[in-house]
């Protein structure tokens, strides 16, 4: 599957279901143009999977939520929820373990795990 452009109309529809990984990059960044033949191989070998590439100067809502600060960052969501986020590029093995770890999580546990961190948070005044 060849990459897809992400932007604020389609971020939410395009994050909430199954295994998507996100390329935060701007056309003037020497390592995202590094990173970004690297990216849409990988994506090639994993249909199953969403790879969105969402311009950062194109898309400024959008990198001002996430607060994106350095460019690339890497994000993997599953069924919506934020799983991995690291700036900086991958080389292809460090990528595709990243995609295997991903896959292998129990998402029942994950979402336990989280209303556990949520419930014991304390809520501030």
């Amino acid at each position: 599957m060849a990459t897809v452009e992400i932007t604020k109309e389609n971020f939410k529809e395009t994050v909430s279901k199954g295994i998507v990984f996100l390329d935060w990059w701007a056309a003037w960044c020497g390592p995202c143009r590094a990173f970004a033949p690297t990216f849409e191989s990988v994506s090639g070998v994993h249909p199953d999977i969403v790879f969105g590439k969402i311009d950062t100067d194109a898309q400024p809502e959008l990198s001002g939520a996430f607060e994106i600060r350095s460019i690339p960052t890497l994000m993997a969501f599953r069924d919506g929820i934020l799983l991995f986020e690291q700036p900086g590029a991958l080389p292809a093995a460090a990528l595709d373990d990243l995609i295997r770890q991903v896959r292998a999580l129990d998402m029942e546990e994950v979402r336990r795990e989280m209303a556990e961190r949520r419930a014991n948070e304390t809520p501030k005044a």
